[in-house]
C-alpha cells in the first residue's frame, strides 16, 4: 500500500534531498484509524498480533518530506551535497505533539529550586536551603512542583517556611499550579494577614486557630502570583527557549501551550520573527489576561503556518483540580462532605470574554476536570455553538475531560468536541483519586476507552511542567494505566487503557487534527512537513514497560532541521 502511494508522489525531481535517513524503522501512520476497541484497520501493517515498520527510508528537501519508502529507493535522491544518516534500526515516528503544557511555566521552573518528587515538607526546606544559604538577605527564592494532591491532607505546619528562612522571601509553587506555600514575608507582600477574606473560588488555609498557615489553594494562588517581581520579555523569552529546548530533546515537534498572556506572547513573537523557535507552537491565549484576548477579539485569529508560532485558540479554566479538591463535581467529595469544588464565574471564567473569542474565529480550549466542571464546560460551548453556527466547525477542545458520565462523554462526540487529555494524570492521581470520587465515580475518571467508544476525539499532552516531559512517560501511562514505581503493581480502571497505535496517534495524527494542521503533519507523507521523532526503541515492537520510562529520542527534527541529536548522527555508508 506504502510502495504504491509513494510512486505516485515520486515525479522523478531531479533535485536532490538535503537529507536521507536510511535503516529505520518507519512507522508512517498513513493507514486508517483502529476501531474504538483498539483493533488495528485492516490495511495497517499488522498482522499474526505482530506490527512491522512500513517503510525504512525518508528524504527530505527544504521544510518538506519528498520521499518515502525502502533503503534501495531512497538512493536515487542522492545528489553531492546530500547528507546521509544511517539510523542503525532506529523508530521513525511522525512529528509528536505534546497537546497540552506550559511553556513559560517549565522553562521558570528549570531555573527555580526542584521541588519535583519531595515526599515530605522538610526534604522541600532542605532544597530551599541549599539555595538560601548562599543567597543574600532579602533575595526571593523560588520553588515549584511539590505535589498539592498528595499533601492535601498533611499540609505543612504553619509558620515552617518563615522559621526556617526569616531573612529571604520564599515563595514555593505546587505541581500543577493549584496550590502555593510562602513564608511570612511573602504573606506580607500578598497583603494576606489572619484575616483576610477568601478570594472568589481559592482558599487561604487557616489554622485550627485562624491563622493564615502560608499555603493557599486554586484561586488563591493568584494573590502570590501577583507580587513576585515581574519578568521582562527577554526573560520570558529565555524561560520559553530553555523549555522549547527541553521539548525537543524529548522529541516533541510541536507543543499546544496551554494559556499564553500578553507578555510571553510578546516573547513568542519576537523569537518567531527571528526564526529562534527550535519547535513548532500552537499558542492559546490566556482568557484570564482580559486585555489580551480583547485585543485579539478585534484582530482575530493567527492561521498562517509560514511562521514556527500559531495563535487561534483561546484557554480559560473552567474548575480548579482533582487533587486540590477545586475540580468541580455533581456530587460531594467522597473524602469531604459537603463540598463539591468551584467552577464557572466561581473561578475567573469570563463566558463573554470566551463566547466574544469564539465568534471572531478562535478555537476554545477549556480547562474542566470535574464531572460537574465538564457538563457546564459542554453546556457553555453548546450553548455558543447553537447561537453562533460559524463556531461550530471550530474543534473546540475540553482540556483534561478527567471526569465525565457516560452521558457527557457521549455529548463529546455529538458536538464534535476534542477531550485533550494527559495519560500520566491517570498514574499520578491513583493516590488519591478513588478517595475524591468514591468507587463508582471514579470509573468515569480518564475515560479513554469510554471516549473512543462514544466516537469522540482525542489528543494527548503531558500538563508540564506537574508532569513529567518524556512521551514514553505518556505511552507507558495510556497502555498500562500501572503505577510507575518498580515494585507496584496498581492500576486505575485498566478497562480504560489504549493500544500503543491509539497512545501515538494521540501524540501525533489527532494531535495534529486538534491544530488544523492534519494535511500538514501527523503522518508520514510526501509533501507534508517533515517533521519526524526518532526514538532509541520501538514501541510497536517491544511490549509497555518500566524500561520504557528509561526510553528517549535520538533525534528530532522540525521543518527539515534537526533540532536534537542524541549523539552524532552517524553515516551512511555508500553504495
Amino acid at each position: 500500500m506504502l510502495l504504491a502511494v509513494v510512486s505516485s508522489c515520486n515525479t522523478r525531481d531531479p533535485e536532490s534531498a538535503d537529507i536521507i535517513l536510511l535503516n529505520g524503522h518507519v512507522y508512517t501512520l498513513t493507514w486508517p484509524d483502529p476501531d474504538v476497541n483498539g483493533v488495528p484497520d485492516s490495511r495497517a501493517p499488522f498482522s499474526d498480533g505482530k506490527w512491522r515498520p512500513d517503510a525504512t527510508a525518508i528524504a527530505i528537501r527544504g521544510d518538506r518530506i519528498m520521499w518515502v519508502g525502502r533503503d534501495d529507493g531512497a538512493l536515487s535522491w542522492r545528489g553531492a551535497a546530500t547528507r546521509m544518516i544511517d539510523l542503525q534500526g532506529a523508530t521513525v515516528l511522525p512529528g509528536l505533539h505534546d497537546s497540552h503544557g506550559h511553556v513559560g511555566e517549565l522553562g521558570a521552573a528549570l531555573a527555580k529550586v526542584n521541588l519535583f518528587g519531595v515526599r515530605t515538607p522538610a526534604e522541600a526546606v532542605a532544597r530551599v536551603r541549599a539555595v538560601a544559604d548562599t543567597a543574600p538577605p532579602g533575595t526571593w527564592i523560588l520553588g515549584q512542583g511539590w505535589d498539592e494532591g498528595a499533601w492535601a491532607d498533611r499540609y505543612p505546619p504553619a509558620g515552617m517556611l518563615s522559621r526556617a528562612f526569616p531573612q529571604h522571601l520564599v515563595y514555593l509553587r505546587g505541581l500543577h499550579g493549584f496550590a502555593g506555600w510562602a513564608n511570612d514575608s511573602v504573606l506580607a507582600r500578598a497583603g494576606i494577614t489572619d484575616s483576610t477574606p477568601n478570594p472568589i473560588g481559592g482558599i487561604i488555609q487557616r489554622t485550627r486557630e485562624g491563622l493564615a498557615s502560608g499555603i493557599v489553594l486554586n484561586r488563591a494562588v493568584a494573590l502570590l502570583d501577583a507580587v513576585v517581581p515581574a519578568l521582562t520579555v527577554d526573560q520570558a523569552a529565555s524561560n520559553i527557549t530553555r523549555a522549547l529546548d527541553s521539548l525537543a530533546r524529548a522529541g516533541y515537534t510541536m507543543v499546544h501551550d496551554a494559556g499564553v498572556d500578553a507578555l510571553h506572547l510578546e516573547a513568542y513573537e519576537q523569537l518567531a520573527d527571528a526564526d529562534a523557535l527550535p519547535i513548532r507552537v500552537y499558542a492559546m491565549l490566556s482568557a484570564r489576561d482580559t486585555a489580551l484576548a480583547k485585543r485579539w477579539t478585534g484582530r482575530g485569529p493567527d492561521t498562517s503556518t509560514a511562521r514556527r508560532l500559531t495563535i487561534r485558540s483561546v484557554k480559560a479554566y473552567y474548575d480548579g483540580a482533582l487533587g486540590s479538591r477545586g475540580a468541580r463535581l455533581l456530587e460531594d467529595y467522597a473524602d469531604q462532605p459537603g463540598h463539591r469544588g468551584v467552577s464557572g464565574s466561581l473561578y475567573a471564567f469570563d463566558t463573554t470574554v470566551v463566547a466574544a473569542l469564539m465568534r471572531a474565529g478562535f478555537q476554545a480550549s477549556i480547562h474542566a476536570i470535574g464531572d460537574a466542571g465538564n457538563r457546564e464546560t459542554i453546556d457553555f460551548l453548546d450553548r455558543v455553538m447553537q447561537t453562533a453556527s460559524s463556531t461550530r466547525s471550530l474543534r473546540h477542545r475540553v482540556e483534561h475531560a478527567q471526569v465525565l458520565t457516560p452521558t457527557d462523554a457521549r455529548r463529546m462526540n455529538e458536538l464534535q468536541l476534542i477531550a485533550s487529555m494527559q495519560p500520566p494524570h491517570a498514574v499520578e492521581d491513583m493516590p488519591f483519586a478513588e478517595k475524591r470520587l468514591g468507587r463508582t465515580r471514579v470509573l468515569g475518571a480518564y475515560a479513554w476507552r469510554t471516549l473512543r467508544r462514544a466516537g469522540a476525539r482525542l489528543t494527548f499532552g503531558s500538563d508540564f511542567p506537574g508532569s513529567g516531559i518524556s512521551p514514553w512517560y505518556g505511552f507507558y501511562a495510556a497502555t498500562t494505566r500501572e503505577d510507575t514505581a518498580a515494585k507496584s503493581d496498581d492500576t486505575i480502571v485498566p478497562a480504560e487503557r489504549l493500544s500503543i497505535e491509539e497512545t501515538i496517534r494521540g501524540y501525533s495524527r489527532w494531535a495534529a487534527y486538534a491544530t488544523f494542521n492534519e494535511r500538514s503533519s501527523g503522518s508520514i507523507v510526501a509533501g507534508r512537513w517533515a517533521d519526524l521523532t526518532i526514538l532509541d526503541r520501538d514501541p510497536f515492537q517491544s511490549p509497555p514497560s518500566r524500561e520504557w520510562l528509561d526510553s528517549g529520542a535520538q533525534y528530532t527534527i522540525v521543518g527539515g532541521k534537526i533540532v536534537f541529536a542524541a549523539t552524532a548522527a552517524p553515516s551512511a555508508p555508500a553504495r
